[in-house]
């Protein structure tokens, strides 16, 4: 399951990034795919899409970082020597209770 939410985060991630690079910078100097009036969408059209598909790409790799969160912190394996329970000796032989030895002291009156 994590294996599998891992590939799916990655892969958003990259799909993130490369959405992000398609999209016209303010000044329009950098950005790819903008240009003249014979595509198939205007540039006020593109850029509400690649916006839209950007937001929607956010919140899923949101949703795949918090899952992921849940998912690594709900293990219950030990994760140290310190984390691990302490070895329990096994109860092959019953032991004799153990007394304390109380000193006899003589009483002065």
């Amino acid at each position: 399951m994590v294996a599998i939410l891992l590939v799916v985060h990655v892969f958003l991630a990259i799909a993130m990034i490369s959405v992000i690079l398609l999209q016209r910078n303010e000044g329009g100097a950098l950005g790819i795919g903008g240009g003249g009036g014979g595509g198939m969408m205007t540039t006020r059209g593109q850029a509400n899409l690649l916006t839209r598909v950007t937001g929607v790409f956010a919140g899923l790799f949101f949703a795949t970082s918090l899952a992921l969160a849940i998912l690594a912190g709900s293990s219950n394996r030990p994760r140290s020597i310190i984390d691990a329970p302490a070895s329990v000796p096994s109860q092959s032989a019953p032991q004799a209770p153990i007394t304390p030895q109380i000193p006899s002291v003589p009483l002065q009156r």
